[in-house]
């Protein structure tokens, strides 16, 4: 009788330990998908913040570049086509990283528009002024972006 006893306390103790070393595996297992979709979070949005940058950057120095060869209607016309070309870009860029931020971006909004502003100067001394203050909200963009990444993922996710 106390072999039967022993024996159904030692299956039991086994039982007991197989279930409790289940559970602990799969909250691992649970945790380390979060850690893992968290990251790949971050890498996308890291991903989004910079390509937005290079491609407002592109589309500024296209606009820059039409505006000094205003003179000269074919080059201007190329200029303006390029200028065309890489606006659309920059605005797909502001338009994913909007989806992956989750949120309205209005440093990206600032920095898109200071690009607009270039088109209106009306000589060298004033496209230089609205190229600094392009290169400030890009900064401002840059910063935000820097300090999004540290805090996590936006609220919300």
């Amino acid at each position: 009788m106390s072999a039967v006893l022993g024996s159904l306390i030692a299956v039991l103790g086994t039982l007991l330990g197989s279930f409790s070393t289940h559970l602990f595996q799969q909250r691992a297992a649970a945790r380390t998908e979060a850690v893992a979709r968290e990251e790949l979070l971050r890498q996308e949005r890291l991903a989004a913040y910079s390509g937005f940058a290079a491609a407002v950057t592109e589309l500024k120095r296209a606009v820059v570049t039409g505006w000094l060869r205003r003179s000269d209607p074919a080059a201007f016309d190329l200029a303006l086509a390029e200028a065309d070309r890489l606006g659309a870009v920059a605005e797909t860029a502001r338009f994913r990283l909007q989806l992956v931020s989750g949120r309205p971006e209005p440093l990206a909004d600032a920095a898109f528009a200071c690009v607009g502003a270039l088109r209106d100067a009306v000589d060298l001394a004033e496209l230089r002024a609205r190229e600094a203050e392009f290169e400030a909200a890009v900064a401002a963009f840059i910063a935000a972006a820097a300090a999004s990444l540290r805090a996590g993922p936006p609220p919300g996710r």
